[in-house]
């Protein structure tokens, strides 16, 4: 079997990552789909017509008359859920006590930070968090958090919910050629000058072909490729590879080290060390350029030995993502259908219309004269029925008592029942008169939410501890 060259196991890694990134597609649009009923965009849904044309929900309900009514449930859960969040689960300023860990979180306001992955988290089901270090000109190296959009991260397949069987994870970024340089040139002029050439020299005919020899798709992966707002796009990748290492004892000086293949194997002429072969894995990082060149790569620099990601993915089940907002979207789409209808049936309803006989209009009179009597107060309509024995009456038809409030407010009760968030959680008047009822309301919402706020508290758990260590690398 022929031994792949560097660039073939580059290319192959990229390959690896670019299918990662296609098969989340369908998360994406999922989590898309989410997002705009959370933020009020409620009726953009396709649906056919009777003629067999697609249109979006909003779009088939005004062909038939109607105006499309939003509701926003959705929003108001989502809001309770993070206030709730920030109630319980972070501690105010008079709690807290002065430690390295307080610090970092302090400088990278990550009570605002995990809020807004909280809310992330409760719309998408992913969260995503980059745990980094950065020296800027004249300071100190720094522990820095921020939040990564779903839609620029990518993950291999895997089904452990804590993510221990992740082997690939990686980064797509948007930047100005000044912060690219900052990342990849390690300082050199020359390498710097050589990455801007990239960049600028037949960059779009170069990565065209590059794409169409990896084989991919270049209209559905565009996304993939190319930055927006006139960027440099940033392939970062990271995989966990394995490698052959020497575990080298020296007896004399009482150390234990484990070395790479070729240094260990020199080791053993020495006859105070002992070697034993073995396999290690370690974390290697590559940044790879849209056009498929190689820009950096280097091993797990800190001392946790990992990527500097932290992920959750909710629940995971077979390796599938489900957002809380997604169980709820029917519901909600119920309910707007329903105040829609209701809007319908009053504005089309008969309310005061008045019926009046022909025949029955005295001499002299306009109708304009009876319209105006007729809407005033006290006004005083007389009529001649000398005609006929017909007299005006007036018409108010309720047209509005077809079920559609009980409809409501039973959806509104299942939306309570199926998203977890009831009237308690919210804070709203209690429907019980006892305080011990009432707070045995408050502590069964909090028990159908705690899932949510554990799995979310493990990944702030998880993610303190690789700041803990980054800590201590820094310091060392």
């Amino acid at each position: 079997m022929k031994t792949p060259t560097i660039n073939e196991q580059h290319t192959r890694v990229l390959r690896a990552a670019y299918q990662a990134w296609m098969r989340a597609t369908g998360l994406r649009q999922a989590r898309l789909r989410n997002k705009r009923f959370t933020y009020g965009d409620q009726w953009g849904d396709p649906v056919k017509d009777h003629q067999g044309r697609i249109m979006t929900e909003g779009e088939h309900l005004a062909s038939q008359g109607c105006e499309s009514i939003t509701n926003n449930l959705i929003r108001q859960l989502v809001k309770t859920i993070v206030g709730r969040f920030r109630s319980q689960y972070i501690q105010h300023e008079g709690d807290k006590m002065e430690t390295p860990l307080d610090t970092i979180n302090e400088e990278n306001e990550l009570d605002e930070l995990d809020s807004r992955a909280l809310e992330e988290f409760l719309i998408s089901g992913c969260c995503f968090q980059r745990v980094d270090t950065r020296h800027d000109p004249g300071e100190s190296e720094r522990v820095t958090v921020e939040n990564v959009n779903v839609n620029k991260m990518f993950i291999g397949p895997m089904n452990d919910p804590r993510a221990w069987d992740c082997e690939l994870i990686g980064h797509l970024h948007d930047l100005n050629i000044a912060q690219l340089l900052r990342r990849v040139a390690d300082g050199n002029p020359r390498k710097a000058a050589w990455v801007r050439r990239l960049y600028t020299d037949n960059a779009e005919s170069r990565q065209v072909d590059f794409i169409t020899r990896l084989g991919a798709d270049s209209q559905l992966g565009t996304d993939f490729w190319h930055a927006s707002d006139g960027k440099c796009r940033a392939i970062e990748v990271w995989t966990l590879e394995s490698r052959e290492v020497i575990v080298c004892h020296n007896r004399h000086e009482g150390t234990l080290t484990v070395e790479p293949a070729p240094v260990g194997r020199r080791m053993k002429s020495r006859p105070e060390v002992t070697t034993r072969w073995d396999i290690a894995t370690v974390w290697h990082c590559r940044w790879f350029s849209p056009m498929g060149d190689l820009l950096c790569e280097y091993d797990s620099p800190w001392k946790h030995g990992s990527h500097p990601f932290i992920i959750k993915l909710y629940p995971l089940t077979d390796g599938e993502v489900h957002a809380v907002v997604e169980d709820i979207i029917d519901t909600q789409k119920h309910v707007n259908r329903m105040i829609s209808l209701l809007d319908q049936v009053m504005r089309t309803s008969a309310k005061g219309v008045l019926l009046f006989p022909e025949t029955a209009l005295p001499d002299g009179w306009t109708w304009e004269d009876a319209r105006r009597i007729w809407s005033s107060a006290n006004g005083l309509l007389p009529y001649n029925p000398r005609y006929s024995d017909a007299k005006p009456e007036q018409i108010s038809a309720n047209g509005t008592n077809i079920g559609a409030y009980q409809m409501i407010e039973l959806q509104m009760k299942l939306f309570e029942e199926i998203s977890g968030v009831s009237g308690a959680l919210q804070g709203k008047d209690p429907t019980v008169n006892s305080a011990n009822a009432y707070q045995l309301q408050s502590e069964n919402a909090n028990i159908a939410l705690s899932d949510v706020f554990e799995t979310f508290e493990t990944f702030r758990r998880q993610r303190d501890r690789k700041i803990t260590l980054l800590i201590n690398h820094l310091n060392d």
